[in-house]
């Protein structure tokens, strides 16, 4: 790793920070959120826009994300606000009637920030893979569809047959990432609907798997960077959900939950140490 790809990956590292301290933040003024799901998804999203797409272009020409674990919306907020991607006074404004941030991304309120409305889960993939398709059809192979996916959302069997029609036209311009915090919002993913063998499944479906550290910007973008394989691919991005402060992370019961007074005045402190 040379030094200006370390500075990036500290420049991310601070930048996801920030975006912590506005989920907190935002989450607790609205009195709403899905706290713990914004947390672990932070530094997959920052990775993303910051060291690995291509947003140049205008829309259709130019690296494409969707969001399918719609109800981290506001870690993608929060996420676009740290970027400067987002103005951050508006995250007052979060879940509130006819306001530019819904509890579940909104396109037509974001449009450059948000590709699709999301939050029917097991819908994310399946439009990726008519994105990456239709990229490949009129000579766009060159731009790629990102989609992150909560691990919770893989009991949608939408999203193996996604997988099916992305290894049938080899969509080698597709890459799936699973935000695999274990967790869900009544307890463990492998108590509710076991996934694993994960990987070996999505073998199975023809996807090139890789995993990586969710919460580590190099890993991230070592993983999603790799020369591509003539078919498409999956990273298992392992996280901890409510990553960043020390008593949601882990807790099943933070994917819904906000901070009081007190929980946020802690939280913040943490994140300044």
């Amino acid at each position: 790793m040379d030094a200006q790809e370390m500075k990036t990956f500290q420049e991310i590292k601070t930048v996801a920070r920030q975006a912590r301290r506005y989920v907190l933040q935002m989450n607790h003024h609205a009195g709403k959120g899905h706290t713990g799901a914004d947390l672990s998804e932070i530094d997959i999203i920052c990775t993303l826009y910051m060291a690995v797409m291509d947003r140049a272009q205008a829309s259709p020409d130019r690296d494409r994300f969707i969001l399918s674990k719609g109800h981290g919306a506001g870690g993608l907020y929060c996420s676009a606000a740290a970027m400067g991607l987002l103005d951050p006074n508006v995250l007052d404004q979060f879940m509130g009637d006819d306001t530019l941030l819904a509890g579940h991304p909104v396109h037509q309120k974001l449009p450059d920030l948000v590709e699709i409305n999301s939050g029917g889960l097991g819908h994310g993939l399946p439009i990726a893979v008519g994105l990456a398709l239709g990229n490949k059809i009129s000579g766009r192979a060159y731009r790629r569809a990102y989609v992150l996916l909560g691990d919770g959302e893989l009991a949608e069997g939408s999203n193996w047959e996604a997988a099916m029609s992305a290894s049938k036209f080899k969509l080698d311009n597709l890459i799936a990432i699973v935000d695999r915090n274990r967790l869900q919002l009544a307890g463990k993913t492998e108590d509710i609907m076991p996934l694993e063998p994960l990987a070996d499944k999505w073998r199975a479906f023809g996807f090139e798997v890789l995993e990586c550290d969710g919460h580590d910007p190099a890993s991230i973008h070592a993983a999603v960077t790799q020369p591509m394989q003539g078919k498409p691919r999956v990273i298992l991005a392992n996280t901890e959900k409510g990553h960043g402060i020390s008593f949601m992370a882990n807790v099943p019961a933070w994917h819904h939950a906000v901070p009081n007074d007190q929980q946020l005045a802690e939280g913040l402190a943490e994140l300044e140490e």
